[in-house]
């Protein structure tokens, strides 16, 4: 998400409303419907909104100061050669928006606020229509521009359902809370102690952390059963330790962050078995996560 747009020229002749409204807080967000409830701890997500998944939400909403519910107005094609860093094949619109609901965004909107966005037309050629569509906009300010906003990313406007909606609002409030769970940067050191049992042992592998708090993920076997793994966002693993839920930001800040395999330095220290069981366990931990589920690629 690091290609973003600004207001070209064109956009900025378009005239539109500037009496600002304040900023207000998030309502009550709508009741998920049953096929997308939250799955049992250790499954993979599964429930993707028209190939947009949690993940792909959290991305935007964690990138977005503004982010609003909104009933598009009109839409105006942009010149190629006014639409700079197109990428091939896409169409980039300026598109008004009435502004229903903000989500998000602590200096308030107008009424009515504009921004660039670009798409990518059908097989036949033929661009989306969005006149009278609900949509929930990711943006930031534009400076000097009170009714212009800035897309997140090139495509950072999504259609309006009752799940994305609560989804945004709900990894808004998360990500705001006083325990939100950290930024994971990258992998530590790992350590495991052997049992008194053949099969028996425990791992625990430090995480680093945007903030320096500390994160650790510990991996316990006993023989005849199945290992048990959780994650700790404090300097001591007790027993309310457990994996995160599937689709919270926990999970996502983990199963997104994570690289596949664990660093060999990360076991320099280790015995040869021990690391290779340290890894075993590192392996098991991203299996129970699954996958960040990601689709978006701007």
């Amino acid at each position: 998400m690091n290609r973003l747009l600004h207001v070209t020229a064109s956009a900025l002749s378009i005239i539109v409303a500037t009496t600002p409204i304040s900023a207000v807080h998030a309502t009550a967000a709508p009741q998920v419907s049953a096929d997308n409830a939250r799955l049992s701890p250790g499954a993979a997500p599964r429930d993707v909104i028209g190939g947009i998944g949690y993940s792909d939400i959290a991305d935007l909403v964690l990138a977005a100061p503004v982010i609003a519910d909104a009933t598009v107005r009109s839409t105006t094609k942009i010149k190629p050669a006014e639409a700079p860093n197109l990428a091939s094949g896409h169409v980039r619109l300026y598109v008004e928006v009435d502004v229903t609901a903000l989500i998000r965004g602590a200096d308030g909107l107008p009424p009515r606020i504009g921004y660039l966005l670009d798409v990518m037309p059908d097989a036949a050629g033929r661009v989306p229509k969005f006149k009278k569509a609900r949509v929930l906009v990711f943006a930031r300010p534009v400076s000097g521009a009170m009714n212009q906003v800035q897309l997140v990313a090139p495509d950072a406007q999504l259609d309006w359902t009752p799940t994305a909606d609560a989804r945004a609002r709900k990894i808004a409030r998360d990500a705001l809370a006083s325990d939100a769970p950290p930024v994971i940067t990258g992998i530590g050191n790992a350590f495991h102690v052997p049992g008194a049992l053949p099969g028996e042992g425990e791992t625990q592998i430090f995480l680093t952390t945007a903030d320096q708090r500390p994160v650790s993920l510990s991996v316990l076997r006993r023989p005849g059963e199945q290992p048990r793994w959780a994650v700790a966002l404090s300097e001591i693993v007790d027993e309310s330790a457990a994996p995160p839920a599937p689709e919270t930001l926990l999970w996502y800040r983990l199963s997104c962050a994570l690289p596949q395999t664990l660093p060999d330095r990360s076991t320099g220290s280790l015995e040869a078995a021990d690391a290779t069981i340290a890894r075993e366990d590192y392996a098991f931990v991203l299996a129970a996560l699954g996958p960040c589920g990601r689709t978006r690629t701007s």
